[in-house]
C-alpha cells in the first residue's frame, strides 16, 4: 500500500528535497505541498492524505501548532509528524498536545525521516530518540510540578492576549490592530509581561507562551 503524504514547510527548497526523497520510495508518494498552516489544513481536507509532515516555524497565525490541532480536529484519523529544527521540550510537548503522533528534528538522517513516516502510518507514535529522551525526564519530574507556582496568574487578561499573540510571531503593529491598540500600549504591555515573568528576551516569552498553553487552539 503506498503511503499518501502531504509536506507542510514554509521553505520552497525543503519541501522540494523533501518530496524527491518520499517520492523516491516504493511505498510512498506526496500528494500535495504547502507553505504555511492554512494551506495545509485547506489541502489536508480537499486530499485526505494518510500522514502530514508538519514544520512548526511557518508564518505569523498559522503555525504548525495550530494547523495540527485544526486537522486533528477536522479529520481524527489523519496522523501529523513534525519535523522541526527545534529540539525543545516545549515545542515537543505542545505538538503532542495538539494531536502529533510523531516528532523528529530536521538534522536527523533521511533513513530515520523515512521510518517515521512509515511508523506513524501503521498506527504507532514516533519520537526521535533525543524526544525520547526528553519525555521520559519531563514524566519523571511531574511529581513536583503541582508545586508549582502558576504565574501566569500575575497578568490581566490583555495581557495574555499580547503574549499569546507574541508568541504566535506577529509584530507590535498587527497585534495592536488585533486588540484595538495603540502601538505604545502593546510595547507597554509587553514590558510589564517581561517584568512580571522575569523573562529577558522574544524567545523566552515564546517558550513560556508554549509553555502555559497560550498557544491552543481554543486560546
Amino acid at each position: 500500500m503506498t503511503i499518501s503524504v502531504l509536506i507542510a514547510d514554509d521553505h520552497a527548497v525543503v519541501r522540494s528535497g523533501l518530496a524527491m526523497l518520499i517520492n523516491s520510495q516504493q511505498d510512498m508518494q506526496v500528494v500535495g505541498v504547502a507553505a504555511d498552516g492554512r494551506e495545509a489544513v485547506e489541502l489536508g481536507v480537499k486530499l485526505l492524505p494518510q500522514v502530514v509532515l508538519m514544520d512548526l516555524s511557518m508564518p505569523p497565525g498559522e503555525n504548525g501548532l495550530i494547523a495540527t490541532a485544526r486537522l486533528k480536529e477536522l479529520l481524527p484519523e489523519i496522523r501529523v509528524l513534525i519535523l522541526t529544527m527545534h529540539d525543545d521540550e516545549e515545542y515537543l510537548f505542545q505538538s503532542l498536545k495538539a494531536g502529533a503522533v510523531g516528532y523528529i528534528v530536521k538534522t536527523a538522517p533521511d533513513f530515520d525521516l523515512l521510518k517515521a513516516i512509515r511508523t506513524v502510518h501503521q498506527g504507532e507514535s514516533y519520537l526521535y530518540p533525543s524526544a525520547a529522551k526528553t519525555l521520559i525526564e519531563r514524566f519523571l519530574r511531574q511529581g513536583n510540578k503541582s508545586e508549582e507556582f502558576e504565574s501566569l496568574q500575575l497578568l490581566t487578561e490583555r495581557e495574555k492576549q499580547t503574549l499569546r499573540l507574541v508568541a504566535m510571531g506577529y509584530a507590535n503593529k498587527d497585534i495592536a490592530e488585533q486588540l484595538c491598540l495603540s502601538v505604545k500600549t502593546v510595547e507597554a504591555y509587553k514590558a510589564r509581561i517581561m517584568e512580571k515573568l522575569d523573562l529577558k528576551t522574544r524567545p523566552e516569552m515564546v517558550r513560556y507562551a508554549m509553555k502555559k498553553g497560550l498557544l491552543d487552539l481554543e486560546g
